[in-house]
């Protein structure tokens, strides 16, 4: 297991920091907006302000603690030509579960913001900390990402400053809606760590992953947030494709990956808004339905490749409502 000691120099605010800086040099390219709350950065990215898919680029890969890389290409969903974003990273857990996992809830008034982004490796926030220590980070810079659809009260930047233990000059903290562009792009960036979720709740020993590669279609800006939570997760459950290089036992890995897609679940052909009004409520939903379309799993030891799942566009035409 890595130390935190041999893996200092993959701190992901750390690394995280110089992408941020770009939004700081080139707000107005971007189409963002920089505030400064007694000190603390704020960077609306499609509150009150445009956004656009470039920024939507940017803020994934802060949201992956700069040790992704992040991509936007035109892509055939067996015969639905379409935007995808595209995600490959060698630090897949680091990444993607110790910095992306939106597994921090935060009250910003009556709405509630789903937290991800490198300042969850500080405070130690998410399931991945309950089965390893190695992906904590002890940068005094802190960064944050929030899907939400206003920017952070006072009330809520004083808390984060709390949670944190920084000082409100190295607190920045990004906000996107889920109606969005920015929104769209970060959310289906997040294929690649819906299927480590699945792993890691499925049991399975995530210190076999090496590198993973995953694309997502874009969904298209939605005209409410409800809507556009709907179309997001709907593009992972029936449009993402994911691969994984591991090292394990082929026995162990054409069993595991049959139970991966979403396919396995028994919501499966369901419109993702069907299953969150079941709930009323994100984080009450199984996480085992959290899950990509179609998974690949590569064993590096054997050189054999395992396939389950498959791609729907058929009701990705219906549920994106394209005519």
């Amino acid at each position: 297991m890595v130390t935190y000691s041999q893996s200092s120099k993959l701190s992901p605010n750390r690394q995280a920091f110089p992408i941020v800086k770009k939004f700081l040099d080139r707000s107005e390219l971007l189409r963002v907006k920089v505030h400064n709350y007694n000190k603390v950065t704020v960077i609306d990215c499609g509150v009150q302000v445009q956004g656009g898919w470039e920024a939507g680029v940017l803020f994934a890969e802060v949201c992956l603690g700069g040790l992704a890389r992040v991509n936007l290409h035109w892509s055939g969903l067996n015969g639905l030509r379409w935007p995808t974003v595209e995600v490959y990273t060698d630090h897949p857990v680091r990444a993607c579960l110790a910095s992306q996992y939106a597994g921090w809830p935060i009250q910003n008034g009556k709405s509630l913001a789903m937290g991800s982004g490198p300042g969850r490796a500080i405070i130690h926030k998410g399931s991945v900390y309950e089965t390893s220590s190695c992906y904590e980070d002890y940068s005094e810079r802190a960064i944050l990402c929030l899907e939400c659809e206003g920017l952070p009260s006072d009330e809520v930047v004083q808390h984060l400053l709390k949670e944190l233990g920084c000082d409100p000059k190295n607190l920045y903290i990004l906000v996107a809606p889920t109606a969005s562009q920015v929104g769209s792009v970060q959310i289906a960036a997040r294929a690649l760590e819906t299927g480590l979720s699945k792993l890691m709740e499925l049991g399975y020993d995530l210190e076999r992953v090496d590198s993973g590669w995953g694309t997502c279609p874009l969904p298209p800006v939605a005209g409410n947030q409800l809507s556009a939570l709907g179309r997001s997760n709907d593009g992972i459950l029936y449009g993402s494709t994911v691969l994984y290089n591991l090292r394990d036992e082929d026995e162990v890995l054409d069993a595991l990956v049959r139970q991966i897609p979403f396919c396995s679940s028994k919501e499966y052909g369901r419109p993702f808004l069907d299953i969150y009004k079941d709930h009323g409520n994100f984080y009450d939903i199984d996480p085992l339905i959290f899950s990509p379309a179609e998974v690949w799993l590569c064993n590096l030891n054997s050189g054999r490749s395992f396939h389950a799942g498959a791609l729907r566009p058929d009701l990705l035409r219906d549920l994106f409502d394209l005519t």
